[in-house]
């Protein structure tokens, strides 16, 4: 249903350094880079970062990226962490969302935050 996402970030440079770590996990790559948006995904731009000069504002809800299991979760978001983003809740199994549901949820370096999940539809 979904034909982009894109994130308002206050650090282009930054963010892109958490969201490389995290996207390579997943087998995602930068397939745009400009001066101020960067944009990733397998062939189409999918999800972008974009600097428009203005603060970002965590709290909005978040984004839910799919992961093809539980050891590219668990990647993803120790990646994630590496890459200067703050766990908002470790990787495991989250049975309220469905019995093969497995997910873990970062936040970037705005706040901003990203669910990694397998087993999800």
């Amino acid at each position: 249903m979904l034909d982009h996402v894109g994130l308002e970030v206050s650090d282009l440079a930054r963010s892109a350094r958490f969201y490389d770590a995290v996207f390579s996990r997943l087998g995602l790559r930068r397939v745009f880079e400009g001066k101020a948006a960067i944009a990733y995904g397998s062939h189409e731009p999918r999800f972008w970062i974009v600097a428009r000069g203005r603060e970002a504002r965590p709290g909005f809800g978040h984004v839910a990226v799919g992961a093809a299991g539980r050891a590219a979760v668990d990647a993803a978001h120790a990646a994630g962490l590496e890459a200067g983003g703050r766990d908002d809740g470790p990787p495991g199994p989250r049975p309220q969302y469905g019995p093969r549901y497995y997910a873990a949820y970062l936040l970037d370096p705005d706040g901003l935050r990203l669910e990694v999940v397998a087993g999800g539809h």
